[in-house]
């Protein structure tokens, strides 16, 4: 249970305040979600909802011959579960964690019963899915316009933008499952990286060396969708309405 005098570490939850914090608090639930875990499978019906703290976690759409395609990342500044209170029993996507971390957990139909309430929560989570359409779409974009390296780049920068320190625990097969493409063409790129500065490579680990080469060489598919102080803003004291994201999430609400 999320006690009411301190903060969840999401930025979210620490978004609301009054009534309806008080109303979720008794029903969140502190999870562990180690690397790997499946929060939600493709086409099943969402019972629960999931909100990081320290972990991240990718949603990937995956094809019947077992490859798949990153979508999304979804870190201390968002929730999974979007179809709880979107009207939807399922989505399409895959719901994998992909840095182990900790985080809150709720049922789906409860939070279903607090957002048709309306107000502050209601208005949040509509932000933040706004936030949420618009990565997928500019990873669709990337996806057809990007260069693999603009693309690396852009996933590394964003997993950074989440709280991921400068060394990710990932192999490049991994970094392909997500990207969609060969392991070998991820290698090739990583090389390029990694001789110019940019990152250093052993197996099963990527570390950031300079993230401002990483951001010269990304798409402009990154920039507004991946604001790069979501990692600091959630270790800062947050009002109701007083934080840049809940003043975003009101006004893509009310838009």
């Amino acid at each position: 249970m999320l006690d009411a005098n301190r903060r969840s570490g999401n930025l979210l939850l620490d978004g609301l305040a009054g009534a309806a914090r008080e109303r979720l608090e008794p029903d969140l639930v502190p999870v562990q979600m180690p690397a790997g875990q499946v929060l939600h499978f493709a086409q099943a019906p969402v019972r629960e909802a999931y909100f990081p703290t320290t972990s991240v976690v990718s949603k990937l759409f995956l094809m019947r011959n077992g490859a798949s395609s990153g979508v999304a990342l979804v870190g201390a500044e968002g929730m999974i579960g979007v179809a709880a209170f979107l009207g939807g029993s399922a989505l399409p996507d895959q719901a994998q964690v992909l840095r182990a971390g900790e985080g809150w957990k709720i049922s789906a139909q409860r939070l279903a019963d607090e957002f048709e309430r309306g107000g502050p929560l209601m208005h949040a989570l509509l932000g933040y899915t706004h936030s949420l359409i618009a990565q997928v779409m500019q990873t669709a974009a990337c996806n057809s316009h990007g260069t693999l390296q603009e693309r690396l780049c852009r996933w590394l920068l964003m997993n950074l933008d989440r709280g991921c320190n400068e060394e990710m625990k990932m192999t490049h097969q991994g970094i392909a499952d997500v990207l969609g493409v060969r392991r070998e063409s991820v290698s090739e790129t990583a090389a390029i990286l990694q001789h110019e500065g940019a990152i250093r490579y052993r197996w099963g680990h990527v570390r950031v060396l300079d993230r401002r080469a990483l951001e010269r060489r990304v798409c402009e598919c990154y920039r507004p969708v991946a604001p790069r102080q979501v990692a600091v803003a959630s270790r800062r004291p947050i009002g109701p309405v007083s934080s840049a994201f809940g003043r975003r999430a009101i006004a893509s609400a009310d838009a």
